[in-house]
């Protein structure tokens, strides 16, 4: 008897869009008072920042040139060459195209824009997080269903971002996006339940993406010695810890998160202080809190997989290119580089490719 051969589809847990001025066309009639615009940054005149009413919202997002990819490539032996149109989104078909040529089925869509403090206006958060989720919704609807994406929510108004929620989830999106800190808030604050329990309710995950919106948090991490690992990982890692130390993954059993960008190398620290100082609680922590917890985390290929692997298992972790980027994450080359890794065995390798995101973004 000849058995069929089934496909495994490749799914990347994290890439992302570069937004542009076109985003903003879909803010709604009576918000468009609220478009922002680009001006050049005080600080380099090459970079670009997002003004609304003088407040500066972020950065557009730097993607390198063809020259600096180049120097990257010899330098890491990472790709991160990205065509404009591909990381814009202004021609779906060449980002399709591009995912084949990388050996790519799907991609999970994340933001740039939100990585760094937005806004403390909440009528102004709302009015772009809409722009930005019709956008996606757009995307995915050009996208044949292989450009899935997670919302961005009004985090400073959970009830708004209730109804962002629904109306992500009804065009494409698998996963809420949300940071691990906004302003004077921790994500595990209990301000955020509603978002958590409308999550849930539609089988979506929670997904913490590298970023930090405290601004005075931001501003004292940021600095030449830390640079992007203290202002961005640490914040990240420390709301995981603080996850699993909380009552959340008992008060919402069946959500599923997921901490993105960070490499995995943290885990066996974090699993190991909570277990540590959980012991003789009303509710100890135990090693496979992961698994336990609906917990998911992305991997780099340079990562200590036999040591993560020894604390979270083979079944919680998932990689990722960071398309569209050009930082420490970024890693076009990932998937073929992850496949040919001899320290890992292929049941391994087909669930943090496959397996391990379908049911983390519930594809």
């Amino acid at each position: 008897m000849v058995s069929a051969t089934v496909k495994t589809d490749v799914i990347d847990a994290d890439a992302h869009v570069v937004e542009t001025e076109r985003v903003w066309d879909y803010l709604d009639g009576a918000d468009d008072k609220y478009r922002p615009t680009l001006m050049a940054s005080p600080d380099n005149p090459q970079r670009q920042v997002w003004v609304l009413d003088g407040e500066n919202l972020g950065n557009k997002f730097p993607s390198p040139d063809e020259k600096q990819s180049a120097e990257h490539v010899k330098k890491f032996g990472r790709e991160v060459n990205t065509p404009v149109e591909a990381r814009e989104l202004t021609d779906v078909a060449l980002r399709l195209a591009h995912m084949d040529r990388l050996g790519i089925d799907i991609q999970v869509l994340y933001n740039s824009l939100w990585i760094t403090p937005l806004t403390g206006r909440p009528e102004v958060e709302t009015a772009l997080s809409w722009a930005w989720n019709r956008w996606l919704a757009d995307v995915w609807k050009l996208g044949e269903n292989r450009l899935r994406w997670t919302c961005v929510v009004a985090a400073l108004t959970p009830k708004e971002a209730v109804a962002q929620i629904r109306f992500a989830k009804e065009h494409g999106a698998v996963g809420v996006c949300m940071r691990p800190f906004e302003r004077e808030r921790m994500v595990t604050d209990p301000f955020y339940y509603p978002i958590f329990d409308e999550a849930e309710r539609l089988d979506l995950p929670i997904t913490v993406h590298l970023a930090n919106g405290n601004p005075q948090l931001f501003k004292l991490l940021t600095n030449d010695a830390g640079g992007g690992f203290s202002t961005f990982r640490v914040p990240t890692v420390t709301a995981c810890y603080a996850l699993i130390m909380s009552e959340i993954p008992r008060l919402f059993a069946k959500l599923r998160w997921g901490f993105i960008e960070v490499s995995s190398q943290w885990v066996p620290w974090v699993i190991h202080e909570a277990v540590r100082r959980s012991i003789g609680s009303a509710q100890p922590i135990a090693r496979d809190c992961l698994r336990q917890f609906n917990i998911f985390v992305s991997t780099q290929s340079d990562d200590d997989f036999a040591y993560v692997v020894s604390y979270a298992g083979e079944d919680n972790l998932v990689i990722g290119t960071d398309y569209g980027h050009g930082d420490t994450s970024s890693e076009l080359n990932v998937i073929a580089r992850f496949k040919a890794m001899e320290n890992l065995g292929s049941e391994a390798k087909r669930k943090i490719l496959s397996d391990n995101p379908r049911r983390l973004y519930g594809i």
